[in-house]
């Protein structure tokens, strides 16, 4: 909820030159003379509708995404009420313009199109006076802090500072979709320099000219920017975002019992995948305990997602031994195999043995892993467009009926399949996901919905949920809550047609959900200030922003 009376202590230029207090032709004509106003705006007072219809007419005229993208950017710093409303009217069309897949070429991009600060940039050489820096921040109240290293951006890797258009793209999702109010939210990028020789090479690039850091120096790095955020903020929310594989997990693990932190690549991703499974194990008259699972791409979100599905078949009542021996993984070389070379610490739960192989027959590459393995669901982050071939949907297709088939790289181009095609090579059987945004798709005279498995659809209803009840730990409990939030939420979409998910313009109605399950995992287990004794739908209600123009007053 917001107050009813904005107080500042700013009038005229200075005034309207703040995002979060400027409203614009919608000033009331009492608010333009308090203020300094008069003069300095044309003379109609404007209502915040008529104001989103000039901004969507200006959106319209953009020839591309990324001209489109920048748009939001600008008007996100002239008023963020009328940026809110505007995204929130027209959501289905503007996420994929705000985050991916456009974000990707934004961050790609940065340095050429950067235009004002937005945001806190941390790097390395200033080290030394990261206290300063911290208190450099204007926010009078810092609840969710978005970080990156910027070291594997989507599917198009390490990008330098450019990564801040991430923090910057989820931070605006958290108040778009969650009711998360804008001014509590703080995008970090960690600049340690980048081993992207383009941005090295380039005089136009805005970050540190070095090569990325390393080891020792890293760790002592990052221990320091958390501590002294913690210290700082020690209440926030930290959500981790596109750190390396190298780093993901165990950065995870060495904090989130020092502060409520979690991964959204790795959790994050999961949850929403796993709930879109269990979505589409419904649609198919099956549960996911019994599914056999195939996940190609063995990185951080491979493993989570595979993490994912273990808690939630371990939630049914199945072993988690048992539950893992359902799952494959898949990386560049083939099979996930105890005795592979390079085998990561984050994927041996998952590696198989050679007791569990001994009647495996031909090689262990994807195709020879689907014709062993005829798997139920085959889900992809491996970053590897076209990777699902026709021969391999079509030997998916072969041994179950309604094959759930998941090519959830980022960004579009880094799709192991289009929809399209899965559609055509299983005649209409096969049950998508996407990572990316894809159009309905027509064939043989029905129309398929494509859900796009976004993690749009769980982090803002987290950290709404996180920040309501003041939580202190992000537990393992609360991701398995928010899955079969968003599963049941497809319930409602019968028929194999149509979409597993809910749609995007509906986020805000399951955000709030799943906050309520989060918040209320959260006192279960009393990792948080609110207690049984508290209403948790009420503290969620309490927390929800809504883009409205406040009176703005002395």
């Amino acid at each position: 909820m917001t107050d009813s009376k904005l107080h500042n202590h700013r009038r005229g230029q200075n005034l309207i030159e703040l995002p979060q207090f400027n409203k614009g032709t919608a000033f009331t004509r009492q608010e333009r003379i308090d203020n300094g106003l008069l003069g300095l705006i044309p003379y109609c007072e404007e209502s915040l509708g008529t104001q989103v219809v000039r901004a969507y007419g200006a959106y319209l005229s953009k020839d591309s995404d990324l001209e489109r993208h920048i748009y939001l950017r600008q008007l996100q710093d002239l008023n963020e009420t009328l940026f809110y409303r505007l995204v929130m009217d027209y959501a289905a069309e503007m996420i994929p313009i705000i985050y991916t897949p456009t974000v990707g070429d934004a961050c790609e991009h940065f340095s050429e199109i950067y235009r004002k600060p937005r945001g806190l940039f941390i790097s390395y050489p200033e080290r030394h006076h990261i206290n300063q820096i911290l208190d450099n921040v204007s926010q009078e109240s810092v609840e969710i802090i978005v970080i990156t290293d910027s070291e594997a951006i989507l599917g198009i890797g390490d990008q330098g500072v450019g990564g801040m258009g991430i923090p910057i793209g989820k931070l605006s999702l958290y108040s778009a979709l969650g009711g998360v109010n804008p001014n509590v939210g703080l995008p970090v990028t960690l600049d340690i320099g980048t081993n992207n020789k383009s941005l090295l090479g380039d005089s136009m690039y805005v970050g540190w000219h070095h090569e990325r850091m390393r080891g020792q120096e890293y760790d002592e790095f990052i221990d320091l920017v958390l501590t002294s955020i913690h210290k700082r903020w020690p209440d926030a929310v930290i959500q981790f975002e596109d750190f390396g594989p190298l780093n993901a997990t165990r950065l995870l693990e060495n904090y989130r019992d020092k502060m409520c932190c979690f991964n959204d690549d790795i959790q994050g991703t999961a949850a929403v995948t796993v709930g879109s499974l269990i979505a589409a194990c419904n649609k198919a008259g099956k549960n996911l305990s019994d599914a056999k699972i195939v996940i190609v791409g063995a990185g951080s979100a491979g493993c989570g997602i595979a993490r994912g599905c273990v808690e939630s078949m371990a939630a049914s009542g199945l072993e988690r031994d048992i539950a893992a021996s359902h799952i494959f993984l898949v990386d560049r070389a083939g099979l996930v195999k105890k005795d592979g070379e390079n085998l990561r610490p984050y994927q041996a739960q998952f590696a198989k043995k050679k007791s569990d192989l001994d009647n495996w027959q031909g090689g262990f590459e994807l195709l020879d892993v689907i014709r062993n393995v005829r798997p139920d669901i085959l889900v992809g982050v491996s970053g590897q467009s076209g990777l699902f071939t026709e021969e391999i949907v079509q030997e998916m297709d072969s041994h179950t009926k309604f094959p759930c088939i998941f090519p959830l790289s980022n960004p579009t181009h880094r799709s192991e399949a289009t929809p399209l095609d899965i559609i055509r090579w299983t005649e209409g059987r096969a049950l998508v996901a996407t990572g990316s945004p894809f159009p309905q798709i027509a064939y043989e005279g029905k129309n398929y919905e494509i859900a796009q498995c976004n993690n749009a659809y769980a982090f803002p209803g987290i950290g709404l949920g996180l920040t309501a009840v003041r939580a202190k730990r992000v537990t393992d409990e609360m991701f398995i809550a928010v899955a079969e939030v968003i599963g049941e939420s497809a319930l409602e979409n019968s028929g194999k047609e149509s979409s597993l998910l809910p749609p995007l313009g509906g986020i805000r109605s399951l955000s709030r959900k799943i906050a309520i399950a989060v918040a209320n995992v959260a006192v279960e287990q009393g990792v948080c200030e609110a207690s049984a004794n508290d209403s948790v739908e009420q503290l969620v209600d309490n927390k929800i922003w809504h883009p409205d123009y406040d009176e703005i007053g002395l």
